[in-house]
């Protein structure tokens, strides 16, 4: 059963997981240099990301598992702070546009599509120290950044994301603190940084509309984490209801917005102003959007990213104390079904992802959809022949293929987590979600194909499966 003509066959990676070279030639310090280098076990065994894959010398080693793999897209992210040390343009670091120059042309003339990431988590420190995503200055710092990179690379990459997750970096950074910079703000610092994070790719999205499309002619959205969400009890309306909630505050939050009005969705603004006046606020924990902000929201992107791992099943828990903090809110708890295999927060439900594609269809107008990023871990030591692993993508592809030709969704490319294995955020290198295995011990970061590896090559030749559905 085949793909249609043209779709897009991705991977992805992200500059601070892969690139290493965290003081080299320049590059400032971001948040999560700062985070690891604190040490206390936030991080597993206390890894860091300082060398990481070496990929910052060892790109032309990536290009090789690139073109072994015969992928059509690339996605990676830039450096905000590679390219601007301190986050300003004050002062601009030519070693940093050289690197990234270097992939770009590389991939081209290769026949890659670049799909490049504006920001992926890793925040300039100097920024952080100005407040950070919870300061309204980081609005125009990031679009300034933002028009250095179109400027500086927009020639050749035609496709933009400008914010990588803002709804898991929301949460895990700003209100639980798990995150870099990892300074909690339980139930407000979440809010606040959503709402800057949510103007500061539409300002960055109006900056690309108004300066550089029409040269350009590029097309520039940002990537949403999503979990599919199913009732705990399926004859549960409580447990139904909770599932509207979940949903509401784990994608729509983002995507209504921007995709819809210009606002958050109403779910989400009643949850939470009545949670906060049983707390005692004197108003909601949750920002409003101007009048004249909703407008400059509204339509402001090009495509659908949406990034998807995992399902879960949802259960009403009611906030009875008044307890705060994001999950409090929403008044959920999170399951997995027993019968579900799974290796740390990922379970194998592929079915996940056709249901998810269809609700994005039917609720955001039948958008063009990427997936930006979908993958499967195996615990330290990996193995070569992953056939588990193997399964989730066999699977995945064919509720892929049930989503395109019997659901009719506009899905137009597909990226795997991750070309390599890296550094994996809070697990560091103790979770592996690469198609090539990378030995952190040898100073020469060798990449070898996992079986994934030669199975995704297959599918990608063969634009889609041997198998009927």
């Amino acid at each position: 059963m085949a793909f249609p003509a043209g779709f897009g066959w991705g991977a992805a990676t992200a500059a601070y997981q892969v690139e290493g070279g965290w003081a080299a030639d320049g590059r400032g310090p971001c948040v999560w240099d700062t985070f690891t280098h604190q040490g206390g076990e936030r991080v597993f065994q206390n890894q860091t990301g300082d060398v990481a894959c070496g990929s910052y010398t060892l790109w032309e080693e990536d290009l090789k598992c690139i073109k072994q793999l015969g992928l059509t897209h690339y996605r990676f992210s830039l450096s905000w702070s590679r390219l601007l040390p301190d986050g300003t343009t004050g002062f601009i670091n030519q070693k940093g546009i050289d690197y990234y120059n270097k992939i770009i042309d590389d991939l081209l003339t290769n026949g890659v599509t670049p799909v490049v990431a504006i920001y992926h988590f890793d925040l300039p420190q100097a920024l952080e120290d100005q407040g950070g995503w919870l300061s309204e200055t980081i609005i125009e710092a990031f679009n300034k950044y933002a028009q250095f990179c179109f400027h500086t690379f927009g020639d050749r990459v035609k496709k933009w994301i400008t914010i990588n997750e803002p709804n898991t970096l929301a949460v895990l950074a700003y209100d639980m603190g798990i995150f870099a910079p990892g300074v909690p703000h339980i139930g407000s610092g979440g809010y606040q940084a959503a709402h800057n994070l949510i103007k500061a790719h539409a300002r960055s999205w109006h900056s690309y509309d108004s300066l550089f499309r029409k040269e350009q002619k590029g097309m520039v959205s940002l990537s949403l984490f999503c979990c599919w969400l199913e009732p705990a009890d399926p004859n549960s309306v409580p447990d139904q209801e909770a599932v509207k909630r979940a949903i509401s505050f784990q994608l729509d939050f983002f995507a209504k917005p921007i995709f819809i009005d210009g606002d958050y969705p109403k779910l989400v603004k009643s949850q939470i102003a009545s949670m906060s006046k049983k707390q005692g606020y004197p108003s909601s924990r949750l920002p409003e959007f101007t009048e004249e902000e909703k407008k400059m929201i509204k339509g402001t992107a090009d495509f659908f990213a949406v990034q998807y791992y995992t399902s879960r099943l949802v259960k009403h828990q009611e906030n009875k104390k008044g307890e705060l903090g994001f999950l409090q809110d929403v008044e959920i708890k999170f399951f997995s079904n027993p019968s579900w295999q799974g290796v740390g927060w990922i379970y194998v439900v592929p079915w996940g992802i056709r249901k998810l594609l269809k609700y994005i269809k039917d609720m955001y107008n039948n958008p063009v959809i990427y997936i930006t990023e979908n993958g499967f871990p195996q615990c330290d030591p990996p193995s070569l022949d992953d056939t588990q692993r193997w399964e989730y993508f066999r699977q995945t592809f064919q509720e892929l293929l049930k989503a395109i030709h019997v659901d009719r969704v506009n899905l137009q490319a597909y990226f795997v987590w991750s070309l390599l294995d890296n550094f994996e955020w809070n697990n560091g290198y103790s979770r592996r979600f690469g198609l090539f295995h990378v030995d952190f011990e040898d100073p020469a970061r060798p990449r070898v194909p996992y079986r994934t590896a030669r199975e995704y090559a297959k599918i990608i030749r063969n634009n889609g499966l041997e198998e009927p559905l």
